[in-house]
């Protein structure tokens, strides 16, 4: 029997998971997804993509906190089963931090200091459908109480049902907000119902859609609101790009982000703040297209970066 897939697997070494900064958590859920499917593949291709990549980002090498990766998260069953066992993962993954005696390289100060551990572990979700940050926020809730996300997507994802489901990938944020009472802040939103915008005045819930994203000065002069929370989770549904890059998911859409403002948003909303985790979800590989999974595979390595500012 093969191995199981390790994050950068062809350039890293193997390192103990209380070794490592970044804890890598496939989670392949697909059970809600609308028009096109695939996302149960997504967290594999994604995986196989990533020993592509160079371990430096251009800016930083982000592997010298450690990667670890661990198995697969079970998604047979009912979407609450499924939550569950995401948020029991995630919070493994917490337990298992850096600690103060680790031979962890030092870095750049992060606004993350958490006592007793020399930084504390950052979970990525590589997903699946969007559900999947639920059991992810779950998690964190728990363990940190609260916390703001940031939002990349083409979708507001803030429907109270959907199909019959409120675990629907397009209830995911309704659900952080109404159930969880997260702040929440999206970016890159070009596709919502009514209901959904109707939701997003009542709630106060700011954002900066794609069409507001052409104007000029964008990306430079933007910034995340005055009293939005020092702490914060991003999620980034790979349909925030813009379908000529990202046409591997359930719904492509055109007017997304391209590649380098996308990244420059996401430093911004980082900048300051203690990132307690991050997923990259709702990609659906498309055969012999490669492309779009080595695309999504650099994205989580370059929010590791981010994060993780070691230079060379």
């Amino acid at each position: 029997m093969a191995a199981p897939l390790r994050f950068l697997d062809s350039e890293l070494p193997f390192r103990p998971a209380d070794e490592c900064r970044f804890h890598v958590i496939p989670v392949p859920f697909e059970a809600t997804v609308s028009y096109g499917g695939g996302t149960a593949s997504g967290p594999e291709a994604i995986l196989e993509a990533s020993s592509q990549l160079e371990v430096w980002t251009g800016r930083a090498v982000p592997s010298r906190q450690g990667i670890f990766t661990w198995p697969a998260v079970d998604c047979e069953g009912r979407a609450e089963d499924v939550l569950e066992r995401i948020e029991q993962a995630v919070q493994t993954a917490l337990a298992q931090g850096p600690q103060t005696d680790s031979p962890l390289t030092t870095a750049p100060a992060t606004p993350c200091e958490v006592p007793g551990t020399a930084m504390p572990a950052v979970p990525v979700i590589l997903g699946g459908e969007h559900t999947v940050s639920l059991g992810a926020l779950r998690a964190l809730k728990k363990r940190y109480g609260d916390f703001g996300i940031v939002h990349f997507d083409a979708h507001a994802d803030l429907r109270d049902n959907y199909e019959g489901t409120p675990y629907s990938h397009a209830c995911v944020m309704r659900r952080a907000v109404q159930d969880l009472g997260l702040s929440l802040y999206q970016i890159g939103v070009r596709s919502l119902s009514p209901e959904e915008e109707l939701y997003r005045r009542a709630q106060n819930i700011q954002h900066l859609d794609a069409r507001e994203a052409k104007f000029p000065g964008f990306p430079a002069s933007f910034s995340l609101p005055a009293g939005f929370p020092k702490n914060v989770y991003l999620s980034f549904d790979v349909d925030a790009l813009d379908s000529s890059l990202m046409p591997a998911t359930g719904t492509p859409d055109p007017g997304g982000l391209l590649w380098w403002d996308a990244l420059d948003l996401v430093e911004r909303c980082l900048k300051g703040r203690c990132c307690l985790g991050f997923d990259v979800v709702e990609f659906a590989p498309v055969p012999s297209l490669h492309a779009p999974a080595f695309t999504a595979a650099r994205l989580a390595h370059e929010i590791m970066g981010i994060l993780a500012p070691v230079p060379l």
